[in-house]
């Protein structure tokens, strides 16, 4: 194999697929990432390109970078290595040759050597599932990190470390929760044909790496589902993923959602967050803020004798019975911050309930199509 290639497409290439390696493989090979010069790529389809790739089983990546490809061929080398040199190599164009066992990288004046591993034990790569149907990339970037936020990190309950796809006609719904918390957005797509309803789990650290990269503004995203086989696919600007879904029932979610509210305020977001980031410096390892609601004003407490204290008031606009309840300050700030409004309404049922975070508009009216519900900490005595 004998290839030149420009620098900055090569080494986006390489660290967007190298992401996707497991950072310690159970076999080498595993930590690998396949360069495929003259079989085509997604990249360009019509002229030359290079393939890049990366699969452990679990998640496959793939991206095309154009390159003048004076011999074709295949070659195997650790991800990892192959970033951080790709990353720090001069801005000028690369060239990539393999001699036997070793393969060339020079860039300029520098010049690396490095052993390739066996490509024949390297596992095929997995097909695009069916085309399901496309998303826009900016509405679907900004989807997924809205929800993944509220996604669980206990690998031990695998039914709360993922996103829950609905696919529901039109209408796309995307649902994470680590019990503490749940974030909800539903937003319109174009299905591909009469694709059935369904529902899958996706874990969300890959979706929300995925979603990082092809969420776009002005791109298309194509969603490609193989349920049955239990995989997921994703491609939009010339990069295309894989990854196996979760086998774990979702929660019941929809039964937590309150139907009824007793009290509402409205407030301006940027002050409320940075009030929560005072009073809760003097938290103990960030337990709880409390927020004391009446008319016109709130006002958030943290802390006590023991480990000194902190208060701070702020104006809302507030409707209803006056409630006292309490929150981490971390997830509180998470929903805050997911809304990407100047404003929020936050709605309360009892101290001892779920409450709503919701965006509101520059209309001041609550916007449809995202929820952030959060438990609330008990409050002593």
């Amino acid at each position: 194999m004998k290839i030149r290639v420009e620098r900055d497409g090569l080494a986006d290439a390489v660290a967007w697929v190298a992401r996707s390696l497991p950072s310690r493989p159970p076999v080498p090979v595993l930590g690998g990432v396949l360069l495929d010069a003259g079989s085509g790529s997604p990249a360009d389809d019509q002229g030359e390109a290079l393939t890049i790739s990366g699969f452990d089983y679990e998640v496959s990546a793939t991206v095309g970078v154009p390159a003048t490809i004076a011999d074709g061929g295949r070659t195997l080398v650790s991800g990892r290595l192959l970033a951080d040199i790709t990353k720090a190599l001069p801005n000028q164009p690369v060239e990539i040759s393999v001699d036997g066992a070793r393969v060339t990288i020079t860039c300029g004046s520098a010049r690396f050597s490095l052993p390739t591993m066996p490509v024949e034990d390297y596992p095929q790569l997995p097909a695009m599932p069916q085309l399901a149907g496309e998303l826009t990339g900016e509405v679907f970037g900004q989807a997924v990190a809205q929800v993944a936020i509220a996604a669980g990190r206990d690998d031990t309950l695998p039914m709360l470390t993922g996103v829950r796809i609905e696919i529901n006609g039109e209408t796309l719904t995307l649902v994470a929760t680590d019990r503490f918390r749940l974030a909800m957005r539903e937003f319109a797509w174009k299905p591909s044909g009469d694709v059935p309803d369904a529902a899958v789990l996706v874990p969300a650290r890959t979706l929300a790496d995925a979603a990082k990269s092809l969420g776009t503004a002005g791109k298309t995203v194509e969603l490609a589902l193989a349920s049955g086989d239990g995989l997921l696919g994703l491609a939009g600007t010339g990069r295309r993923t894989t990854t196996r879904l979760l086998d774990a029932e979702f929660p019941r979610y929809r039964q937590l959602l309150p139907t009824e509210q007793t009290s509402n305020a409205v407030i301006e977001v940027g002050p409320l967050v940075e009030a929560i980031k005072r009073v809760s410096l003097v938290a103990e390892r960030g337990t709880q803020v409390r927020l004391e609601f009446h008319e016109g004003g709130l006002k958030l407490s943290a802390g006590g004798d023991d480990e000194g204290s902190a208060e701070e008031e702020i104006p809302v606009q507030f409707d209803g019975e006056p409630v006292t309840i309490a929150f981490n300050p971390g997830y509180l700030q998470d929903g805050l911050g997911a809304l990407h409004t100047d404003r929020a309404e936050l709605s309360f049922t009892t101290p001892n309930r779920p409450a709503l975070i919701k965006p509101v508009g520059e209309d001041g009216d609550v916007m449809p199509g995202y929820l952030y519900l959060l438990m609330p900490v008990r409050l002593p005595g």
